[in-house]
């Protein structure tokens, strides 16, 4: 499973890279949450897949019986999606503004309108 979760996170990774060097900005965006995705699913499949396990230890236990999913990985892939939703809530919205301002979406012909 392993080997399988590695080729999808390498492919969303170089989709990712593809779309962030077109010169649309619709699909800047478009790589940036890819590329937000495949590093939450890097940490993920790097952390070890591990189910049916529970990320707890039972009171008065010092190691459960059956081993256990570590939830840090967890904490920190959920912190990185509100993080993600963030920065993409702003990036559309200065993507937004910029479009309202130049009529363009092309990146090379937004920097030819410089003065």
């Amino acid at each position: 499973m392993e080997t399988l979760m590695a080729f999808v996170v390498g492919a969303l990774f170089a989709a990712s890279i593809y779309m962030m060097l077109r010169r649309s900005l619709v699909k800047l965006v478009i790589g940036l949450i890819l590329l937000s995705n495949s590093a939450n699913l890097l940490i993920f499949t790097v952390s070890g897949l591990e189910r049916g396990l529970p990320p707890l230890i039972a009171p008065g236990e010092t190691l459960p019986a059956g081993g256990w999913a570590d939830p840090l990985p967890q904490a920190l892939i959920l912190t990185a999606i509100v993080i993600g939703f963030g920065v993409l809530a702003f990036a559309v919205v200065l993507i937004h503004r910029a479009y309202q301002v130049v009529k363009e979406d092309d990146l090379d012909k937004m920097r030819s309108t410089d003065t």
